[in-house]
């Protein structure tokens, strides 16, 4: 991923240098199981892991050589650690070391995404509660609908958010799996015990059966769900971006002091922190098709996923935590603005309580065709002529013969809508 939308703390994980020195633990942990059940001589653990030095250039210049990245590896280290060395990998295959060594950087990956969702976990429920009585209009298909709370928007961010980090958490326990099985799976020149072993010193579990690698629905998941927190990612961003419209305008992404929002217009503020974060989302579930079809591979395994998870691997994770950190500092920062909330509430002139008024005329011997054709009929008339529907609705004797004036002074009240406020709050962050 390009260093522009990358954080040091992922990339690092994903660096030539981490990548090796992963190989060589799986390699060291495997080689001290061998020491135990008595395969090696005692002593080639100890003697690789003092000597073994990881010299990335070195094992690129191998690997140019005899064409293949393991063996260049494992020569490198022969090379520092000495004779010795020449025990290390007794009876695996490459696929042994990568694919453990993948799933430890996805391991690893996953636990900073994890932390990522918890910081926006922790702001989205600070702002929830800050704005849990602000009213603003709520919108379905960009239309006005009914009343509702920017603090019910926000707990609704941080419910699916509570989602993401459940799935994320599975996802990861899905990965940690270790296999040390050998060339086909069969343990034929390697013993079940040294799995054991390994998977316990790196903290992983078993892969109950693998062929020559890792089976790849392990990793689709994995990477499925990194695609669904993009989804998330793009929801929030998408509503800022909304709200952030000139004819809107009920919040702002932070705008500092020398930021420029155009080179052309001086008065524009963009919100260009939610469109990148749109355009990174897009990205991350790209990524999804490929690791899907990597589950099907020939026989008990070909090279065909090998590629694509050097590019999905560290790009997708990568992407994932740059986006959900640029959200947590939006959401941290951003400007609302209650008054221009109420402003837009009352831009339609009372029409966002049309419901109420007809289900109270259905309680008064109308039936609910009748009552939703009356106030259907008078909403129009508002809209057409720029009226207020209160104003319509109280010099109306079809309405003001069944419903009485304080009771529609009722009607016309934001508070209805709100009753129920606590009772969410209290169920999704209980």
């Amino acid at each position: 991923m390009i260093s522009r939308y990358s954080r040091k703390e992922l990339t690092s994980i994903w660096s030539e240098e981490n990548k090796y020195r992963i190989w060589l633990d799986v390699e060291i942990a495997a080689a001290q199981a061998m020491e135990r059940l008595g395969h090696i001589p005692k002593g080639v653990s100890n003697v690789v892991k003092k000597k073994g030095k990881i010299n990335v250039k070195r094992i690129h210049l191998i690997e140019s050589k005899v064409k293949h990245d393991v063996i260049a590896f494992l020569t490198s280290i022969t090379e520092k650690a000495g004779l010795q060395a020449r025990y290390l990998h007794q009876g695996m295959t490459s696929s042994d070391i990568l694919d453990t060594s993948f799933n430890i950087q996805l391991v690893q990956s996953g636990k900073i995404l994890l932390k990522d969702i918890d910081l926006i976990l922790k702001i989205l429920k600070l702002k929830a509660k800050k704005y849990k009585f602000t009213p603003c209009i709520g919108r379905s298909h960009g239309i006005h609908a009914e009343p509702l709370t920017f603090g019910l928007k926000l707990a609704s961010f941080y419910e699916e958010f509570k989602r993401n980090k459940k799935r994320l958490l599975y996802a990861i326990e899905e990965v940690s799996t270790c296999a040390i099985s050998g060339a086909v799976g069969t343990y034929a020149n390697v013993s079940p015990k040294v799995e054991k072993y390994v998977a316990k010193k790196l903290n992983l579990k078993i892969e109950p059966i693998s062929t020559q690698i890792i089976p790849r629905d392990r990793h689709a998941f994995y990477f499925s769900v990194l695609a669904i927190i993009a989804g998330s990612i793009e929801r929030v961003s998408t509503e800022i971006r909304n709200l952030q419209r000139t004819e809107v305008y009920e919040l702002q992404e932070f705008f500092s002091k020398k930021q420029k929002g155009s080179s052309a217009m001086p008065h524009k503020k963009n919100p260009i922190l939610s469109e990148n974060l749109t355009g990174l989302s897009r990205i991350v579930r790209s990524y999804v098709v490929p690791a899907l079809e990597n589950i099907a591979l020939w026989h008990e395994r070909d090279i065909s996923h090998s590629s694509v998870e050097r590019s999905i691997g560290p790009d997708a994770n990568i992407t994932l935590d740059f986006a959900l950190v640029r959200l947590s500092n939006i959401l941290k920062n951003m400007i609302i603005y209650p008054n221009k909330m109420l402003s837009n509430l009352d831009l339609t002139k009372g029409i966002i309580f049309s419901q109420e008024l007809m289900l109270e005329l259905t309680k008064n011997n109308l039936s609910r065709e009748k009552s939703y054709k009356i106030v259907q009929s008078l909403a129009k008339k508002c809209i057409s002529q720029n009226l207020h529907l209160f104003e319509v609705v109280k010099k109306d004797k079809n309405i003001t013969s069944r419903i009485p004036l304080n009771k529609l002074k009722k009607i016309f009240n934001y508070s209805s809508h709100f009753k129920n406020v606590n009772f969410i709050f209290n169920r999704v962050f209980k």
